[in-house]
């Protein structure tokens, strides 16, 4: 098992868009169980309406973790994402 812990960066908080681009990562690794772990909840990356109910905002801290092969390059893939300016990239991404 592979973990990292990353603080949510995107001003709007998880919502719909991100939400969409963090699933559609995790979807990329098949043989490999994604979730992760907040002070609101858990969830699995396989179901987009578990990750939405979560309600992240900008500033919460979520801890990534993957099990499975690709391990190691799936948890940075999708911890790098909840860390992704996707509202303003140009202002936080450069």
């Amino acid at each position: 098992m592979t973990e990292k812990t990353v603080t949510v960066k995107n001003q709007d908080g998880i919502h719909c868009r991100p939400s969409s681009e963090i699933i559609t990562a995790a979807n990329e690794f098949p043989d490999c169980s994604l979730t992760i772990a907040t002070d609101k909840g858990k969830s699995d990356l396989s179901s987009i309406m578990s990750l939405i109910a979560l309600g992240l905002a900008k500033g919460d801290t979520v801890t990534v973790m993957a099990d499975g092969r690709d391990e190691k390059e799936a948890c940075e893939k999708i911890a790098s994402l909840f860390e992704y300016h996707f509202d303003f990239p140009d202002a936080g991404n450069a």
